[in-house]
This record gives C-alpha cells, sequence and structure tokens, in this order.
C-alpha cells in the first residue's frame, strides 16, 4: 500500500492511498496514531500538490551503512551505526527545488536512501520488536556539502543540514519489507547509484532497535539508513550537483522522488 500526504486544490492537507486506477482513497484520522483507510475517493486532479510524507519531530541518519559504500570510500566497515543529525528545515517534497547553499555551493552531492517512518513513541525496543515501531518507508536524498563535511568543519552537522538538503516522498511504503527493496539515483537521467538494502551492514530493525537504546523515537521520526555507493564525491573525477540538474532518486515499493536543482536566490 502506498499512502501520499498532500494538499487538495482546496487547500486542505489529507493522506490517501494510492490506487492503480487514479483515485485516491482518503485516509482518516491520524496516520502517526490511529488511522484507517475510508470509502471516501478523489481524483488526482484534485491534487495541487504532494507533500513530504511526514513533518519529522527528528531525523538520525547513518552513515556508511552499505558495504559497497563504505568500500568504494576506502575505509572499514563500522562495527556498530555511525549516527548523525540533520536539521528538520531541511525537509522539502518531490518537485521542489534543492537550493544550492551560498556558503557552500561547489560541492554538493546527492545520496539515495531508503528512510524509515516511526509510527509510535518506542524507547529500548530488542530487534525482534523493531518492526512494529515502524509505519512505513518513504525514498529520501541526504544532499550533502562535501566541502563543509571533509574540509572546512570535518564534522557533518552543517554539511548536510542546509535547507532543502533532505529530500523526502512521495510516498509511504506500508506493508512492505524495507530490508527487501532496490535504492537507485538519477542524475540527469543517468543512472548514479544502484544498490539493494540487503548490502545493509546493520538492517532496518537493527537500526531501530539501536536507536531506540540511545534516544526516545518519537511519531514521525525519519531514520535514514544510509547509501549506496555510486555518490558523486567518489567518482573519477567528482560529479557534484549544478544549477539546472535534476535528480531523481527511486525506492522500490514507493517510487520516484524527484527534484531540480537551482542556485539560491
Amino acid at each position: 500500500m502506498r499512502i501520499a500526504r498532500f494538499k487538495t486544490c482546496k487547500g486542505d492537507i489529507q493522506y490517501g492511498v494510492w490506487e492503480d486506477n487514479g483515485r485516491i482513497r482518503l485516509v482518516a484520522g491520524d496516520i502517526l496514531d490511529l488511522w484507517a483507510v475510508t470509502d471516501q475517493c478523489i481524483d488526482r486532479e484534485e491534487i495541487a500538490q504532494i507533500l513530504a510524507p511526514v513533518c519529522p519531530p527528528n531525523i538520525f541518519a547513518m552513515g556508511l551503512n552499505y558495504r559497497a559504500h563504505a568500500a568504494e570510500g576506502g575505509v572499514p566497515e563500522p562495527d556498530h551505526p555511525l549516527i548523525f543529525i540533520k536539521a528538520t528545515t531541511t525537509v522539502i517534497p518531490t518537485d521542489h527545488p534543492i537550493l544550492l547553499p551560498k556558503p557552500a555551493p561547489d560541492a554538493v552531492d546527492f545520496e539515495a536512501e531508503l528512510a524509515l517512518i516511526i509510527g509510535r513513541k518506542t524507547r529500548e525496543v530488542n530487534v525482534e520488536e523493531a518492526a512494529g515501531s515502524i509505519l512505513g518507508y518513504t525514498a529520501a536524498n541526504d544532499v550533502s556539502a562535501r566541502d563543509c563535511q571533509m574540509k572546512h568543519d570535518r564534522q557533518w552537522a552543517r554539511g548536510k543540514s542546509f535547507d532543502t538538503f533532505c529530500p523526502l516522498g512521495p510516498f509511504i511504503c506500508i506493508g512492505e519489507d524495507p530490508d527487501s527493496a532496490s535504492v537507485r539515483s538519477r542524475l540527469n537521467g543517468e543512472p548514479m547509484q544502484d544498490g539493494h538494502t540487503s548490502d545493509l551492514i546493520f538492517n532496518c530493525r537493527h537500526l531501530v532497535s539501536y536507536l531506540s537504546h540511545q534516544f526516545t523515537l518519537l511519531p514521525g521520526t525519519i531514520i535514514l539508513t544510509g547509501t549506496p555507493s555510486g555518490v558523486g564525491v567518489h567518482r573519477n573525477p567528482p560529479i557534484f550537483l549544478k544549477d539546472g540538474d535534476l535528480i531523481e532518486v527511486e525506492v522500490e515499493g514507493v517510487g520516484v522522488l524527484s527534484n531540480p536543482i537551482v542556485c539560491s536566490p
């Protein structure tokens, strides 16, 4: 089941199930609490904009969590999840432009990721219980200013947290296994990354359990699970995002998250 959060032409914000017949079946209740799919439907023509799937209270992200990505960077696989945090002001929906930041426009990179959405307040769950805390998953782009991350700051907060640096969407995939999904990116139509969550060092349930022993995971929390190999910084020569580009992230079961690149005004 694929659910989208959207704004109607009348200005209402709702959730709905995307159906193959072009109709959207509306969801009643709170998607992060009690909700149900109704019999009420609308046409896709009644939608003005698809929004980010949630407004997260926190965004936790994983570094070096794909074996092939660690290998392309020439670093050993970590023995525990490497956690960093992105500002919630990074979140944008599909089709919204990613802004090249004025302080660091020259080495902005893409990272296709599967993102988990926490559906209930979670603290200190074991791996076997962790699946019950996951509402579903979506596609994400962990956009990164590599010069800030690797050269100027030598830590990740600023380089990962410029405004617009966390596109999410377009749908929440519910009822499928996040540890069995392909994760790809394309830049101007050219394949860049082609990975699968079976290559994760720490799988999705492990990540939820591990994080829940460090922090309380609130409903709507986003967990970026890591990126496959093929990012721009490790290419020869490096490939970075520039004004006029189009970056797409495709996660199996979710669809395509598409964002143009523009210079900050």
